[in-house]
């Protein structure tokens, strides 16, 4: 099983989607688990999305993901299963805040919210990355004994 999770080969895209969706993702992730840029950090990030209502245990999945999951991404480690998570919050965020605004970024400032393209990019990346792993440089191939 773990063989299969790890799997990967020496493909340079997949290092290119992998850094740019960890990359993209590290800064959402940092903001709900240390309050970094601009975030409110655990404590707050438990509140504020627990009064959405959602459990306590999903959120702290959901900061765990962004958080733990962007440095799987930049690092290649587990590069399925941090793609896998991140590709769960995405969904979760598109069902219970995204969707009902619609698909469009909110550009004009005219709408209620933020639509949900961006989170239909993020799961391409996070699929291409459940399909192929880690690619190139990735720690789940040096483990393979690739990427030499």
């Amino acid at each position: 099983m773990i063989r299969k999770l790890l799997a990967t080969n020496d493909d340079i895209l997949q290092l290119i989607l992998r850094l740019t969706l960890g990359i993209v993702m590290f800064p959402h992730g940092a903001q709900k688990l240390l309050g970094w840029f601009g975030g409110g950090g655990f404590s707050a990030t438990m509140q504020g999305m627990t009064s959405m209502g959602l459990p306590a245990a999903i959120v702290f999945l959901v900061i765990l993901a962004e958080s733990f999951g962007a440095l799987g991404l930049i690092t290649g480690f587990l590069t399925r299963f941090s793609a896998f998570g991140i590709a769960m919050v995405m969904l979760g965020a598109i069902f219970t805040v995204h969707a009902k605004v619609g698909f469009f970024m909110n550009w004009m400032g005219q709408q209620q919210g933020e639509g949900f393209e961006y989170h239909l990019l993020v799961l391409g990346i996070a699929l291409a990355l459940m399909i192929r792993g880690g690619g190139k440089f990735s720690i789940d191939g040096a483990l393979q004994g690739k990427n030499q």
